[in-house]
């Protein structure tokens, strides 16, 4: 019966307020997930779906639907019959108890028998409902479910939600399943870009959603499409500024979270800028602009850079000129605290330490330093390391973090140590191990590559292991502060 049962599409979009970019494809997948997986309870499997994501919309276009459940047999087990009837063939008080229940007379109910045992009971055909009536429950439920940590208010309403819901569409075949939904009427109109097309769009069927917003309402409803677009061209645009980007994958998922309509603008800064360490002008760049920097065949940072509108704007200049003037404060901040920290040896950063508590029972980090510069030097024997440059970088290993540049951008800590010890002539292997030393900083990073960076990676983690091991502070099945774990891992991948 199922399979002879007409089938349709099932479209729903949920229109919003722009969505927090680095949660956008979560909700959207669990939005999916959660229909999904209630349609396959209620008998209902799709032949597959597809998931939409753009700043302003959630969608899932369910394909191939049947119109309603299958008939399913019900059958309820009642008394045994040795306690259905009396000695004389009376029905007892509990099956007739059980007939009523049901909602039959004792003489509808059925014997089954089993190898232990008999019993009555109950069976009979419950006709399957229709998917329409089933989808509007389904859909509130798993609106219910989004892992949304903090919900909103709007308006005069009591309804909460991860943003301000502005329609849903709701479409089984080309027919609305009309139903109210988070205070929202379900209908077929979507909207286009915020500015392109501000006007409602109709949606005649589902399978037309995806088309008919790109060609008629300049948005791109599919995540990864967008996505590949926005790297197509800032690749292009890299080319022809004559480098290569730093296409960073998070990156690319954020940008592509906050635009429906990727259009790539180039942009220039100073040349004069080239002169702070590159890693702090990228940091910049990606982490609070969102632009993508530009190298060239050697590595050098270029002074260019490309960002992405969400418009097709008609003064593409102004943009430019607009995205260049945000650059170059933020430069210029970079530029001054580098200028600052060189003004005074790395070394003098030290007696600053002896402020900043490592932990209440492990004291300073000026403490901690210390411990580790007589660690490093006795594992120094071991790696085969120089103990004098193995105990100075431990020496020098936490005074970038007390710098301007470190203060401004914490993820370069280590990295500007390297370049604040090379500015001082302190040697490169105590320079470089001063980067090492945080390596490997994540699951598969690199490890240190010299001996000396083995030796101060190694001592550094052993003292937070043992110490914090120590003091009863080890990490929990939920909480691990310290990241011991990750510190295990690091000694263990650094040993082998």
């Amino acid at each position: 019966l199922q399979l002879k049962m007409n089938t349709h599409d099932l479209l729903i979009e949920i229109g919003t307020e722009e969505l927090p970019p680095k949660a956008l494809t979560t909700l959207a997948n669990a939005l999916a997930d959660g229909v999904v997986r209630r349609l396959h309870e209620a008998g209902l499997p799709p032949q597959g779906h597809t998931v939409y994501a753009a700043p302003r919309r959630l969608a899932v276009l369910v394909q191939g639907l049947a119109e309603r459940q299958p008939d399913r047999e019900i059958e309820r087990r009642g008394p045994a019959v040795n306690a259905a009837f009396d000695g004389e063939g009376r029905p007892s008080k509990a099956l007739e108890g059980f007939a009523r229940s049901c909602g039959v007379s004792v003489n509808e109910l059925e014997e089954l028998a089993t190898d232990k045992g008999a019993w009555m009971v109950y069976r009979a055909q419950q006709p399957g409902q229709s998917a329409q009536a089933l989808i509007p429950a389904m859909l509130a439920q798993a609106l219910d479910e989004l892992p949304i940590p903090k919900r909103m208010r709007w308006g005069a309403g009591e309804t909460a939600f991860v943003r301000p819901l502005h329609w849903i569409v709701l479409l089984f075949g080309s027919e609305v399943i009309d139903a109210e939904i988070y205070d929202i009427q379900t209908g077929r109109m979507t909207r286009g870009h915020r500015f392109h097309h501000p006007e409602p769009l109709s949606v005649p069927a589902p399978g037309d959603y995806a088309v008919l917003l790109e060609s008629t309402g300049h948005v791109v409803a599919d995540f990864a499409t967008r996505r590949a677009m926005i790297r197509a061209q800032v690749e292009s645009a890299a080319t022809e500024l004559g480098g290569h980007a730093v296409l960073d994958d998070d990156l690319l998922d954020e940008v592509a979270a906050l635009t429906e309509w990727p259009r790539v603008v180039t942009g220039n800064f100073e040349p004069r800028f080239l002169d702070v360490p590159k890693e702090a002008l990228i940091s910049t760049m990606q982490g609070n602009q969102r632009y993508f920097p530009l190298l060239d065949a050697a590595g050098k940072l270029l002074p260019h850079f490309i960002t992405v509108a969400n418009i097709d704007s008609r003064d593409p200049a102004s943009v430019r000129q607009g995205n260049e003037r945000v650059i170059r404060p933020r430069f210029s901040d970079a530029e001054f605290f580098w200028r600052e920290d060189r003004k005074q040896p790395l070394s003098a950063n030290l007696e600053s330490l002896k402020s900043v508590v490592f932990q209440q029972k492990l004291g300073t980090q000026f403490d901690k330093t210390e411990r580790v510069v007589r660690l490093a030097r006795h594992i120094a024997v071991l790696t085969g390391a120089d103990m004098e440059l193995s105990a100075r970088a431990a020496l020098l290993a936490k005074c970038d973090l007390m710098s301007g540049m470190v203060g401004e951008f914490p993820e370069l800590q280590g990295i500007m140590g390297r370049y604040l010890a090379t500015h001082d002539g302190e040697h490169a292997d105590v320079a470089q191990a001063l980067d090492e030393v945080y390596m490997p900083r994540r699951a598969g990073d690199e490890l240190p590559a010299t001996a000396v960076g083995q030796t101060l990676a190694l001592a550094e983690r052993l003292d937070t292991l043992v110490g914090i091991f120590a003091i009863g502070q080890g990490p929990t099945g939920a909480k691990d502060p310290f990241a011991l774990r990750r510190a295990a891992l690091g000694v263990l991948r650094i040993l082998i």
